[in-house]
């Protein structure tokens, strides 16, 4: 979640073409509302290892009893109906992946016109930095520091360094 997005009131109905989140174990799954408690979601892994498709569920189908999010509106590209227009059209979809085309790239695309998925560039840049710290921790171990080997080259008599 960022910190513009608002937690939904549990009475109330989001707005028409809102961009809503639910967090679940681990991730954060988006939707597109459509209205009278109809949410565009792309299935991705909700039914276990099978990729879902882009699908239109209920509200509470979409929830799983969990607390609705809602994302700021500030960015939009999209008018509402647009952007319900767009999540439509993409009904069927099923060319889910979780790093480049997941519930968010969808739903970013849905209002903004960009896939995007910031769940999977903060994921990204945590195993980057990750790497990097183990790459410099290695590079600090004498043992396992990087550095030239000698070429022994015996038929020629001689060893030379790269």
């Amino acid at each position: 979640m960022r910190t513009t997005d608002e937690v939904r009131d549990p009475g109330g109905e989001p707005p028409i073409g809102a961009h809503i989140m639910t967090p679940r174990r681990g991730y954060t799954h988006h939707g597109i509302y459509v209205g009278e408690g109809r949410v565009v979601q792309y299935g991705g892994l909700s039914r276990g290892l099978r990729r879902g498709p882009v699908e239109e569920v209920s509200l509470s189908q979409f929830a799983r009893g969990r607390e609705i999010w809602v994302r700021s509106e500030e960015a939009n590209r999209f008018n509402r109906e647009d952007v319900i227009h767009r999540a439509r059209l993409r009904l069927g979809e099923n060319r889910y992946h979780p790093l480049k085309n997941n519930c968010e790239h969808f739903c970013e695309w849905c209002v903004r016109g960009e896939p995007r998925s910031f769940q999977v560039d903060e994921l990204t840049a945590r195993y980057s930095r990750a790497w990097r710290r183990l790459l410099n921790l290695l590079d600090r171990t004498p043992l396992l520091r990087r550095r030239s080997a000698p070429i022994d080259y015996p038929e020629a008599g001689c060893a030379t360094t790269n």
